[in-house]
């Protein structure tokens, strides 16, 4: 699959949609608190709350290149915050905005690869022997929170490691606030009856985000990856999408077992970071 920069500019908007919905969602729920989002260079300057995996500046580089007076203003109002400034910067964006970010101090601390498939045919069923994917209502949102914790803290050892890590309490509220505003849906894995998995799925534009998916580590090598996956590209052609993307660590086994799921390597996002 062919990524242009057209595509990777619908695709960055529609992530920039979910940030900004997220905090948004999170403003509300945090009535006087210090949320905000900035519109930059046809992205988004977002701060839900202090470690928010939401904090992040992100979708830019496709509508323009922005003055130095937003970066100043932007780069004050995390500062108030006491929260460094990270840039999700694709590699298809205007080659320019590297060249402003590193001027500016910023240091490149690690990658992510946006990975994408058509939906043109049917997607493969995958139904291993003893799995069952559901969804998850509101009334198991606890287990289902539980279940994220414990994959994230125990992540895969293969390919390039996260840089992030977000406490228990934050990825609650991070995932209430997209759930509520951005329309994500949950979804839970059993094998041979147990909780074992969870995932999530947000679908805009035609696009369907595979928004997270992980596996208890005793439940991992069963299959629950595939099949987790295999039933959101299901539901996302069912409801019309032509496209489906995923965002993993370079040469980890979510990126591996999407490779083997028909997706491509679209682009990589540089992380950069400013304290």
């Amino acid at each position: 699959m062919f990524c242009s920069t057209e595509l990777a500019a619908r695709l960055e908007g529609v992530d920039t949609e979910l940030i900004i919905a997220g905090s948004a969602a999170a403003a509300a729920r945090r009535p006087g608190g210090d949320g905000f989002t900035i519109p930059i260079a046809g992205g988004v300057a977002a701060f839900a709350e202090e470690g928010s995996p939401l904090d992040k500046v992100a979708g830019l580089g496709f509508a323009g290149v922005p003055e130095p007076a937003e970066l100043d203003a932007i780069e004050a109002r995390y500062a108030e915050r006491k929260t460094p400034v990270q840039v999700e910067l694709a590699h298809l964006a205007d080659p320019a905005l590297a060249e402003l970010f590193t001027g500016r101090g910023y240091r490149l601390v690690n990658f992510e690869n946006v990975l994408g498939r058509t939906l043109h045919d049917d997607p493969a069923t995958v139904r291993p022997a003893g799995i069952e994917i559901r969804p998850s209502d509101d009334s198991e949102f606890d287990l289902w929170i539980d279940i994220a914790a414990e994959g994230f803290a125990n992540p895969d050892t293969q390919g390039v490691a996260s840089h992030e890590e977000f406490p228990r309490d934050i990825l609650a509220n991070a995932m209430r606030d997209i759930t509520a505003a951005a329309g994500v849906q949950r979804f839970l894995a059993l094998r041979d009856g147990e909780t074992a998995g969870c995932a999530s799925m947000r679908i805009s534009r035609g696009v369907a985000q595979l928004t997270g998916a992980t596996t208890r580590p005793a439940h991992r090598r069963h299959g629950i990856q595939s099949a987790l996956l295999a039933t959101r590209l299901g539901l996302a052609k069912a409801a019309g999408c032509d496209i489906a993307v995923i965002t993993t660590q370079p040469g980890s086994k979510s990126q591996q077992n999407a490779q083997r799921s028909g997706f491509d390597l679209l682009y990589t996002r540089a992380i950069l970071v400013k304290d």
